[in-house]
């Protein structure tokens, strides 16, 4: 099972949020390069970086992420704010591995479309669940899309895989719900990442029985909830 270090940047900073909301940062570190190096000497063979002020509607970090992708020689996934043609080619032209793209993906499945066609196996579709429904704009807004009716709209997309976050378990350390991601992994046919409420070893295993194909990690490995060489040497796939 894939395991890949969360780099939430805002301001310039790591950080990690309770839920996604601004003002309840739990951990904030100053130089996020530093950040993804350190994984790197862990062991970790990708990342996964979100530009939160992106994904906010609050300027970019964008020459950061840049920075950070030239310095590290692993397969990068970039997230946050990637809303037209414009970022995600932007994105892509860093470097990145794969683009995720939510908001946008969810509002307009033409674009989605149309992008995952010029873009095979590079974009990743976040489906951010609250409950059983998607929310969007950096989980600041409803809809009225289901997790499970969003995810069987994707089975035609040519994508790198889907992001499911479980936004009401997201930097709480309060264990995944098992049952919500046994459901959405037999809802895809696409490799399933999953976020939110990653505590410990036994919330990926159960995430491996559920069918996962990876998690992603923040907040369990920010504070030593998790530690990173004991679930590597578990769960890493063998190359």
């Amino acid at each position: 099972m894939r395991l890949l270090p969360a780099i939430d940047i805002r301001g310039g900073r790591t950080v990690q949020l309770v839920g996604g909301k601004p003002g309840t940062e739990r951990v904030s570190l100053p130089d996020p390069l530093a950040v993804a190096l350190e994984f790197l000497d862990l062991g970790f063979e990708e990342l996964h970086v979100i530009d939160l002020d992106a994904a906010l509607g609050g300027g970019d970090n964008l020459a950061l992420v840049r920075q950070l992708i030239a310095r590290c020689p692993v397969p990068v996934q970039v997230g946050g704010g990637a809303r037209s043609d414009d970022a995600v080619r932007a994105l892509l032209a860093a470097g990145a591995a794969r683009v995720i793209v939510g908001t946008r993906a969810v509002e307009d499945p033409a674009w989605l479309m149309r992008m995952a066609e010029e873009f095979p196996g590079q974009l990743v579709v976040a489906c951010d669940a609250k409950g059983e429904m998607v929310v969007s704009r950096g989980w600041t807004e409803s809809t009225a899309v289901g997790a499970l009716e969003l995810l069987a709209s994707l089975d035609e997309v040519p994508l790198a895989g889907v992001l499911v976050t479980d936004v009401s378990r997201e930097g709480r350390l309060a264990g995944i719900d098992t049952d919500l991601f046994q459901r959405l992994t037999r809802g895809t046919s696409h490799p399933l990442l999953a976020a939110g409420g990653v505590t410990a070893l036994s919330d990926l295993e159960e995430l491996r029985k559920a069918g996962a194909a990876g998690a992603v990690l923040g907040m369990s490995l920010y504070t030593g909830a998790i530690d990173a060489r004991t679930a590597l040497r578990a769960f890493k796939e063998p190359r």
